[in-house]
């Protein structure tokens, strides 16, 4: 069962001026497309081939590097096109506010260590905000296109919100100022989606 390529949810200049529509298109188009071809190609005639992405990660670790990179890389921007949007930005309420201030003391404090583990991520990464074993929110990065999911996780938790810090998703408007793409990523997050995401992981 092959894997096919998700529909940008949005137009690729939604995110506009904070991410722009070359980088959008060239990021959808040809590095996540690539990600959904190469894993294609790298789980054929395998025992992976009939698995679903989800569980494709559970055993990234055992997989092979064509595997977990593609599979990753798949799983993270599907995930990363879902929690953005053109009505973004503010902030969350409700159950999802509450937790963040229980977990890290305030919103902006939230923002502060997510920044700090995105910029600090030497190379490529992500940065994610995500639900730990015991329910409570944190704060983690990973490398490469390795997600918390996967068994190999630094940090095992499920992600509520991620964002790519590797140089094609920024690199064309930013350059090499990676801390002004992750202050502007904020104006793009779709908190309900987020919310959304947060009350299926606990």
């Amino acid at each position: 069962m092959a894997f096919t390529l998700p529909a940008l949810p949005y137009a690729y200049d939604a995110l506009e001026p904070n991410i722009d529509k070359q980088t959008m298109e060239i990021h959808h188009d040809k590095h996540h497309a690539g990600y959904v071809n190469n894993l294609n190609k790298a789980i054929a005639g395998t025992e992976y081939e009939n698995m679903s992405l989800d569980d494709i990660l559970k055993v990234a670790g055992k997989a092979g590097n064509a595997v977990r990179n593609n599979a990753g890389g798949h799983w993270n921007h599907t995930f990363f096109w879902e929690i953005m949007g053109p009505d973004g930005g503010g902030k969350p309420e409700g159950e999802l506010a509450k937790a963040i201030d229980e977990a890290f003391g305030s919103f902006e404090a939230m923002k502060e260590k997510f920044n700090a583990a995105g910029a600090g991520r030497f190379g490529s990464g992500w940065a994610w905000l995500a639900v730990d074993n015991s329910g409570k929110l944190v704060v983690c990065s990973s490398p490469n296109q390795d997600n918390p999911l996967m068994d190999v996780a630094e940090c095992a938790c499920t992600p509520i919100l991620g964002c790519d810090v590797w140089e094609h998703a920024y690199y064309l408007k930013y350059q090499n100022k990676r801390a002004d793409y992750l202050n502007a990523f904020w104006n793009c997050v779709n908190w309900d989606k987020v919310a959304e995401h947060y009350k299926n992981a606990k």
